[in-house]
């Protein structure tokens, strides 16, 4: 037999997966791991994907979405992002990582460069590496909150061949939330250097202080690649329901991508997400509220034990600093697990600027969150 693709084969894993996998393999481990929002969808969205089953929303849809739910999708965009969208502008994608791998696919030619956020969320390098785009590391200040470390980034973007660089605020897996002022500075680099801007704004919802602020509102919308989701501001992970505001032309280049790819997104599923952007977003704000109760309560008591980096901002992430552990964050996140009973992701899965942390997700319950820090902070003493 020939050999399977080396492209694929040679990429890693995702760190949060792995240990994942791991967890759900150990009785009684608290879930610290992943981000999933540990609410119910609201009721008000479960009851509009009932009415689109029934209404015969079962079928194929266009590739770029149901004419109606782009429609709405531009409507949120314009009025809560704060720069102009139409239906033309948009392309609704299986889940926000969809949209993304669709446009670096789009704006990417095999052996470009594409500049990504260290620490930054691992999918984005395993996507780069899946087509041929070369991955360069801009690095995230963690005394500072996680904000770029700006000449480093002046420097990434001078790399030959340097296509694209990614924006993610707020920021998996920091919380850190990037102002105006940040990204107007980022955004004159990506201009010096004539780069396409993909902002992954999923967590745009979920910001404890000050606003979210869009780069495209910022910048000419037609250097950007908007791309936001409904699964983390509606607990709709499973829905799986992206959508990207874009470029008409780069519009038409991932819906002729979808085609080949995915074909299209549920119908029931889009109609659910056109719910929840249109509905009351009270729902939104509860889970904030809760999400923030959380981070508090991690951040103090890291922060008593000496173990915190940075206070997030936003999204549903702390950082703790472990670097006390004499191994390598995969080891101590699998002895957390093995031993103590927490799962949580390693560092390293999020660059090399990870090392020396772990990542805690605030997306499970308030009493496993309380209980999983309570693991954490303890075999950390016990070093």
């Amino acid at each position: 037999m020939k050999p399977l693709s080396s492209a694929i084969t040679g990429i890693p894993r995702s760190g949060i997966r792995e240990l994942m996998d791991l967890a759900w393999r150990t009785p009684g481990v608290i879930h610290l791991e992943v981000g999933e929002p540990n609410f119910a969808t609201p009721d008000h969205i479960l009851e509009a994907a009932a009415r689109a089953g029934a209404e015969g929303y079962t079928k194929y849809t266009p590739n770029a979405g149901i004419p109606e739910v782009r429609e709405a999708f531009a409507a949120k965009v314009t009025a809560r992002n704060g720069f102009a969208s139409t239906p033309e502008n948009v392309v609704v994608t299986v889940g926000a990582i969809n949209a993304l791998f669709l446009s670096m696919m789009v704006l990417c030619d095999p052996g470009d460069a594409v500049l990504i956020p260290d620490p930054g969320w691992p999918n984005y390098e395993i996507m780069a590496k899946a087509i041929g785009v070369r991955p360069v590391h801009y690095p995230l200040l963690p005394d500072a909150g996680f904000v770029p470390e700006l000449e480093a980034l002046e420097a990434a973007a001078a790399n030959p061949g340097a296509k694209a660089m990614i924006i993610n605020t707020p920021g998996n897996p920091t919380g850190a939330v990037f102002g105006r002022a940040t990204q107007e500075q980022m955004l004159e680099i990506a201009q010096r250097h004539d780069l396409w801007v993909i902002s992954d704004e999923c967590y745009e919802d979920i910001v404890f202080e000050g606003p979210h602020v869009s780069p495209a509102a910022i910048a000419s919308p037609e250097r950007v690649v908007s791309v936001f989701s409904v699964s983390k501001s509606y607990a709709m992970t499973g829905w799986r329901v992206g959508y990207a505001s874009v470029p008409p032309e780069v519009a038409a280049m991932m819906s002729k991508l979808a085609e080949v790819i995915t074909a299209c997104v549920s119908g029931v599923a889009q109609k659910a997400a056109q719910a929840a952007v249109e509905g009351d977003q009270a729902c939104v704000a509860e889970m904030r509220e809760a999400y923030q109760k959380r981070r508090d309560l991690v951040s103090d008591r890291l922060e008593a034990a000496d173990m915190l980096v940075a206070r997030p901002q936003g999204a549903f992430y702390v950082m703790a600093d472990v670097s006390a552990a004499a191994e390598d964050g995969y080891d101590l996140c699998r002895r957390l697990v093995t031993e103590h009973g927490v799962a949580t992701a390693p560092g390293e899965t999020f660059g090399p600027g990870g090392a020396g942390m772990i990542r805690l997700s605030l997306a499970a319950s308030d009493e496993d969150v309380r209980t999983g820090v309570d693991r954490v902070v303890d075999a950390m003493a016990a070093v």
